[in-house]
């Protein structure tokens, strides 16, 4: 797989809110390239061929912005709030033979043993941050979890990374877990469970008639 895209970026002369709303109905995405000490560039660059590079999990980019290349790789992306659209993102120039800092997407694979009895996987995060040369950033990193069983958990510490990434992450970061998910019951089922007050059974007082027949009897 080849792990550089190539994107090819406009220099966005207008900023804020309402522009970058503007921009991303023309299906361009606004971002800001950054680094080596260089001044930061706001760009625009074409939403179907990064989302197709994310998909794949490409981090390092060719940025081409005129006739000018960069290697550059995909630092940050911010969504909108269903995590679905995006709307905006950082990228920062890097040069091969410089080692980075990256967050990367972790895959949970494999069927945990937990799962024979009820268990099921629960994933906690969806990325790992790694440091690693330009050249070693991997697409994603593959977590097994079949070993799992009901009540294990796995972290940061315990995943295999590849030869000559370290991990950046706190090691007892939780990856994911095995556990038994609780019935959620209804509201029916918990008032017929509840247990029924006992009932308090009160002196019935006597009625006015009977009040002057008691009394006639204490005096006898």
């Amino acid at each position: 797989m080849d792990k550089t895209l190539l994107l090819k970026a406009e220099v966005r002369e207008q900023k804020g809110s309402k522009s970058a709303a503007k921009i991303r109905k023309q299906g361009l995405i606004p971002a800001i390239v950054y680094g080596h000490k260089k001044d930061s560039v706001s760009i625009s660059l074409s939403e179907k061929t990064l989302v197709e590079g994310l998909k794949r999990g490409i981090k390092v980019v060719s940025l081409q912005l005129g006739k000018n290349k960069e290697t550059a790789i995909i630092k940050d992306v911010q969504y909108d709030y269903l995590g679905k659209d995006i709307l905006h993102v950082d990228i920062m120039r890097v040069d091969v033979s410089e080692k980075v800092k990256v967050s990367v997407r972790l895959e949970l694979k494999g069927t945990a043993k937990g799962a024979e009895e009820g268990g099921i996987i629960e994933s906690q995060v969806s990325q790992l941050e790694i440091e690693c040369m330009v050249t070693d950033i991997p697409s994603s990193i593959t977590v097994s979890v079949k070993e799992l069983g009901v009540g294990d958990s796995l972290h940061a510490s315990d995943i295999k990374l590849p030869e000559g990434v370290k991990l950046v992450s706190d090691p007892d970061l939780l990856i994911a877990a095995c556990n038994i998910v609780q019935e959620v019951k209804t509201t029916e089922e918990l008032e017929i469970e509840a247990p029924t007050a006992p009932e308090v059974i009160t002196e019935r007082k006597p009625k006015e008639g009977e009040e002057a027949e008691a009394g006639e009897e204490k005096k006898e």
